[in-house]
């Protein structure tokens, strides 16, 4: 049984959701997003929430189910408050700035790294080592903030390089006389 696709998804005032099949659609304030369902789960609209469960009893079948619940509660958080990553820059003149549509990464290569941020992303630089990349999509989101980070991966003998602000990297000592 999963634990988190046994619970319902309820939905918020200022928020329309609908369910065809095996789509669901959610909008609100911040916009519309959509999900489609695979066919081993059963998604239905009940009482203001929206309740997962699996067609039968196969492993893909309950491996989906508490997958598409936190799915569905994923599009319902995003057209609501949205989704935010922070990323960190370490490293002597590292730094990083929005022009127009693009962000320019600084990255102690010999030329600047130019990478065009996509739609329904939003990405906001408030230090020169500091960026914020924001949208309704999660897994936008989340796929920006690791395209931008693989640029320059942080290294772990003196930690240059673009990381998450949540991340540890791990340290090394380095070479001993």
């Amino acid at each position: 049984m999963s634990r988190i696709g046994k619970k319902a998804v309820p939905i918020p005032s200022g928020v329309t959701a609908s369910v065809e099949g095996q789509t669901v659609k959610m909008k609100g304030p911040k916009g519309a997003l959509q999900f489609v369902a695979p066919d081993e789960i059963a998604v239905k609209m009940d009482k203001g929430a929206i309740k997962v469960d699996p067609r039968s009893d196969t492993k893909r079948a309950r491996a989906m189910w508490g997958t598409s619940r936190t799915l569905v509660a994923n599009l319902v958080t995003g057209v609501t408050k949205g989704f935010e990553s922070k990323l960190e820059i370490n490293g002597v003149g590292y730094r990083a700035a929005v022009q127009g549509r693009n962000l320019q990464l600084a990255l102690g290569y010999s030329h600047d790294v130019v990478y065009p941020i996509p739609d329904g992303i939003a990405i906001a630089t408030p230090k020169p080592t500091e960026i914020v990349v924001s949208g309704i999509d999660k897994r936008k989101v989340g796929q920006v903030a690791a395209e931008i980070r693989d640029f320059r991966p942080p290294e772990p003998y003196k930690g240059k390089g673009v990381k998450y602000s949540d991340e540890r990297i791990f340290r090394k000592e380095g070479k001993k006389k």
